[in-house]
């Protein structure tokens, strides 16, 4: 489903990514470990086509398609979805009209008609009753004065209604206590189908213990630098990312 050959990409004057190989298959689960400025969010951001990341060299290959010739409004119809370490704040819009907005746009994209306003919410609510979503929230502006936890549990809800066909989620379990962590794992995890794959970008391992990968990849120095099952997340867990840099690239 997504396959990265070769990724090399720019902020600025700046390169982050160094050559970075990547491939998913549909139906599993990747985790992309490493430390602080290694590249984790820009090769987020740069899968969902966020400006001013600028891809120099290298192919991303997205369902046979090249995904950086792809607008990210075009991106998000055929099925890519990125959960951000910071979800933005959308002062004066609610959170169920901003749902309503992205679902029927992402619908007409795709051919489907719109939903009315009444469809919507009844699927709003299914969906947001397994995530603990209240209807308070809904009727808030959008992550305005949302705590970390809700802001996160919602971006799992809209992944629950988008049905993406391939979800990054960077850090997502940041700022959240072992409650809400559970939680939005539980969501993550009833999400897995042998028809969609994720990216799973994280620090730590405790968000692996409730998100098991099928592979992990650690990310240094802009490319990949170690590849392994779970066991890897417990010796990164165990004995830091520092014997693995010490290691040749």
């Amino acid at each position: 489903m997504l396959e990265i050959k070769n990724l090399h990409v720019s902020v600025g004057d700046k390169e982050i990514l160094k050559g970075l190989n990547l491939s998913i298959k549909a139906g599993e689960v990747h985790a992309i470990m490493g430390p602080n400025g290694s590249g984790k969010s820009t090769l987020s951001y740069v899968l969902a086509g966020r400006a001013g990341y600028d891809i120099t060299e290298g192919l991303i290959t997205y369902n046979g398609e090249d995904l950086a010739a792809l607008a990210p409004e075009v991106r998000a119809a055929k099925g890519v979805f990125l959960a951000m370490q910071y979800p933005v704040e959308i002062p004066g819009v609610t959170t169920m009209m901003f749902l309503k907005t992205a679902l029927n746009s992402q619908r007409r994209a795709r051919g489907e008609s719109d939903l009315d306003a009444v469809a919507v919410l009844k699927l709003v609510r299914a969906k947001a009753k397994t995530l603990n979503v209240s209807e308070e929230m809904l009727k808030r502006a959008l992550n305005v004065g949302f705590s970390g936890g809700e802001k996160k549990r919602l971006e799992i809800l809209q992944m629950a209604l988008f049905e993406p066909k391939l979800a990054v989620l960077d850090e997502t379990d940041s700022g959240l206590d072992i409650d809400a962590l559970k939680l939005v794992a539980e969501g993550v995890n009833t999400l897995r189908a042998s028809s969609r794959a994720m990216l799973v970008i994280t620090h730590y391992q405790r968000l692996l213990d409730y998100i098991v990968p099928d592979r992990i990849h650690v990310l240094a120095r802009g490319k990949i630098v170690a590849e392994g099952g779970k066991e890897l997340a417990l010796e990164l867990e165990a004995k830091g990312y520092e014997h693995i840099l010490k290691e040749p690239a």
